[in-house]
Formats: C-alpha cells, structure tokens, sequence
C-alpha cells in the first residue's frame, strides 16, 4: 500500500493555477438553495468555494442541509399563523412576535425554516 504526502495549501495553489483551474471560496453566502421536482435543500450560512476549469464553473458547497418536500401549489392561499407558532420562535430565537410573525410570513409558515432564518441574520 503507498502512502499519500500531504500537500500544503500553497502547493495545492500552485498545482491547481499550473492545471489551469482557479480556486476562490465566495464570501458571506446567506444561503443556498437547490429545487428538484420532489424536494427543496436549503444550507444557511454554507461555506461555497467555486472552481473554474476553463469557461465551466463548478461550485461546492459545504454546510448542514435542511430538507423538505414540495407540495403543490394551489394557487393563491393564505398562510394561518398561529399564536403557538409565534411563541415558540420567540422562545427559541429571542426575536419580538412581530419578527417571528414575519419570519413565518417569509418561510410560507415553516417553523423550522424560520427559525434557521432568524439564527442566519
């Protein structure tokens, strides 16, 4: 079995420039969100780094995902928030209820999403 060396930063730096790839990490990315026909993955606060391999960028995306599955759309609906809801993002995130009521506004009343919303800002 052959041992791997490990390869400083710097080297990898020069390596990937020398293969003609540059390597950045993107900065202060609020989150990321990706959409397939069944289910939503959202990463809040991820760390992406983007390589760019001739005209082709690739991006990684590294960070804690929250899964969902999509429901159908029926047109236009009212979201009901209810007071329990409200009270319990207040608890978990410190916010007043007019910023917790919002949250649930903004995430379509998912408790989770916004208290990952809140924790994020």
């Amino acid at each position: 079995m052959t041992s791997l060396r490990r390869i400083s930063p710097r080297e990898l730096r020069r390596l990937t420039r020398k293969m003609g790839m540059e390597v950045k990490e993107i900065k202060d990315v609020k989150e990321v969100k990706i959409i397939t026909s069944e289910k939503e993955i959202l990463f809040v606060n991820p760390i992406v780094t983007a390589i760019k391999m001739g005209n082709e960028m690739i991006y990684q995306i590294a960070g804690k995902p929250v899964e969902r599955k999509i429901e159908e759309e029926k047109g236009e609906e009212t979201i009901e928030i209810s007071e329990e809801d409200i009270q319990l993002i207040v608890a978990q995130t410190g916010v007043s209820e007019e910023v917790a009521r919002n949250a649930l506004i903004e995430t379509n009343g998912d408790i989770a999403k916004a208290i990952l919303y809140l924790q994020s800002k």
